[in-house]
């Protein structure tokens, strides 16, 4: 019986003292991306200027975000060695932040993500294009000189994606995502 006590004090000795000992790599929740509005908008794209820039906008909420999201990052592993930037923007609420960080945890992404800055809903969406109208999922192409060349509105298969990405790469017009 006195065994089991030394070795539950020891257990439980040991325990604090990984906590707290400094340098100790702990599991900690990863952080949050960036909240950004639309001119938070504008500095990330600018951000970029020099190379070709997908920005991706997408919720866990929305089935067709969830599809292509792995997608995404499989492009951006291929495309990122040849210069292509992709980025993400999450429109999930901040009740929705759990779901969100799970989600991100799972699929590991290797391009950076903000949030959507609740609100002002008309004002973002006019910042990132007049043409769009806040559906998801969408995706905006820049060259490589910041100028907004195409955009995929809804859902689209990896075809379409794959050829957009080759094209900004080749820095040539886009005639795949319209």
């Amino acid at each position: 019986m006195r065994t089991r006590a030394v070795i539950t004090g020891f257990l439980i000795a040991a325990a604090t003292l990984s906590l707290a000992m400094p340098g100790v790599s702990q599991s900690r929740a990863p952080r949050d991306p960036q909240v950004i509005d639309a001119q938070g908008y504008q500095k990330v794209v600018q951000q970029y200027h020099g190379k070709p820039l997908v920005m991706t906008f997408w919720a866990t909420w929305c089935e067709p975000c969830r599809d292509e999201y792995p997608m995404l990052n499989e492009l951006a592993k291929e495309y990122g060695p040849k210069g292509l930037r992709v980025v993400g923007i999450n429109f999930n609420d901040d009740g929705d932040l759990i779901l969100m960080r799970r989600f991100i945890a799972r699929y590991k992404p290797v391009f950076p993500n903000f949030r959507k800055h609740q609100g002002d809903e008309a004002a973002f969406e006019r910042a990132v294009s007049p043409e769009w109208n806040g559906a998801l999922p969408v995706s905006f192409f820049y060259d490589k000189d910041g100028k907004l060349v195409g955009h995929v509105f809804g859902a689209s298969n990896r075809e379409t994606y794959e050829a957009a990405f080759r094209q900004l790469v080749a820095g040539v017009g886009l005639s795949a995502a319209r």
